[in-house]
């Protein structure tokens, strides 16, 4: 009988530390090289309910960098294309349908447990003030290293036979496995730092972004 108890507490227990974990740890500066430098460049960081994707400005540097994107569909060169849109996440959930609504129960249990990763890429037009867009200033060394990192997160160049969610957008395969210890907005976390761009250690879900980038970023938003 106490084994059993101890078990379900056990159970029960898990949740709420990996709930006091995603809170906690974002606070705690991640590590990374220092590339920090005078400001070169503005990225965004476009957080929705459970993701967040990364926005590069769309210049003559990023559409040569991410012009398979465009041969594939993706409108980089449209004249009023601004940014490119990086999304990283599992295969089985992020490929699932347009909206959280469609999303099956067996997406979820796949990508908690462990799933392949793709990369959705997308173009955007200029955009409004939004109150879950952040705007970020890299040094040129931290630009290029996201870049690079970015880049080097794809594991092909070839559209996944996919139809995507509004017509301009595109997946590819990604390297790397998503699982619920290592979600999109942790592999975000990993990017950044990797990039040179202060970080919170572990930051699972769109409040651990949120909590990192108002610890360790605020003097590179705006």
């Amino acid at each position: 009988m106490r084994r059993l108890v101890r078990s379900l507490l056990l159970t029960l227990a898990l949740p709420v530390l990996y709930l006091v974990a995603s809170a906690l740890m974002p606070l705690i500066p991640g590590p990374g090289p220092d590339l920090s430098g005078p400001p070169a460049h503005r990225i965004g960081l476009l957080q929705g309910p459970i993701h967040t994707d990364i926005l590069f400005p769309l210049t003559p540097e990023t559409r040569t960098r991410f012009a398979f994107a465009d041969a594939a569909g993706v409108p980089l060169n449209h004249p009023e294309a601004a940014w490119l849109v990086f999304g990283w996440g599992s295969a089985a959930f992020y490929t699932t349908a347009g909206t959280y609504a469609d999303i099956t129960a067996s997406a979820v249990l796949t990508a908690a447990t462990g799933d392949g990763a793709v990369i959705r890429l997308d173009a955007l037009g200029p955009l409004p003030p939004l109150e879950n867009l952040r705007f970020l200033q890299l040094s040129e060394a931290q630009f290029q290293a996201l870049l690079n990192q970015t880049t080097a997160a794809l594991a092909g160049e070839t559209k996944l036979d996919h139809p995507g969610f509004t017509g301009s957008d595109a997946f590819f395969p990604a390297h790397g496995r998503f699982h619920l210890f290592r979600t999109c907005n942790v592999w975000l976390g990993e990017t950044l730092r990797a990039s040179g761009i202060p970080f919170g250690l572990w930051t699972p879900a769109n409040w651990s972004v949120t909590l990192s980038i108002d610890r360790h970023l605020r003097g590179q938003t705006g």
